[in-house]
């Protein structure tokens, strides 16, 4: 039997408005992250947050012990929850997520929060990398508008062209509604 981790990347206040770095569309995105976290609490699943810190006091965001460096008030924590702390965009890398997952015995990952065309990417490419199947929750994620060589990409752009990618080989892409029906269907069956 699949024994499945919810894992919350970066849903943290300075994402949203008022913070340092807001995102387009964050708090659609916050609120379906809180659907799959009650979820994935009723049914036992283990539930792993991710929050980013940069080292040191003077970056741009996620500045170390600010209150936009905090996990988001919809999607907090419960104290039995592991919270890992990362520095770099992969939160597999210098952390404890891949021990956290393998000892509790998890084969596969269903990954929302933010941003979708960096660290979302990462988790569910370097997730793979080790061998967990990875589900994607679509809109349970969030960005921003990109820049490059001058050309504007809308978020909307950006999160599609980044979703494409993930789905092509890397992880299922589900909506909040379809993760949910499908669990629904998995518990009635088991």
């Amino acid at each position: 039997m699949t024994k499945r981790a919810l894992i919350i990347v970066d849903l943290q206040n300075d994402y949203f408005a008022g913070g340092k770095f807001t995102l387009v569309g964050i708090d659609a995105a916050a609120a379906n992250a809180a659907r799959l976290l009650d979820a994935a609490r009723a049914a036992g699943d283990l539930v792993v947050h991710v929050r980013h810190e940069f080292p040191s006091a003077d970056a741009p965001f996620f500045v170390p012990g600010s209150h936009g460096a905090e996990i988001n008030k919809s999607v907090l924590n419960r104290d039995s929850e592991p919270v890992v702390l990362k520095n770099s965009i992969n939160a597999f890398r210098g952390t404890a997520l891949k021990e956290i997952l393998d000892h509790n015995g998890i084969d596969e990952v269903v990954i929302a929060g933010a941003m979708s065309h960096i660290c979302i990417d990462a988790i569910t490419r370097a997730a793979v990398d080790f061998g967990y199947k990875a589900t994607v929750v679509h809109d349970a994620v969030a960005t921003r508008d990109l820049e490059f060589n001058g050309i504007i990409v809308p978020a909307a752009q950006a999160h599609a062209a980044f979703m494409a990618a993930l789905g092509f080989a890397y992880a299922t892409l589900l909506s909040t509604d379809e993760l949910l029906a499908k669990s629904r269907v998995l518990d009635v069956t088991a």
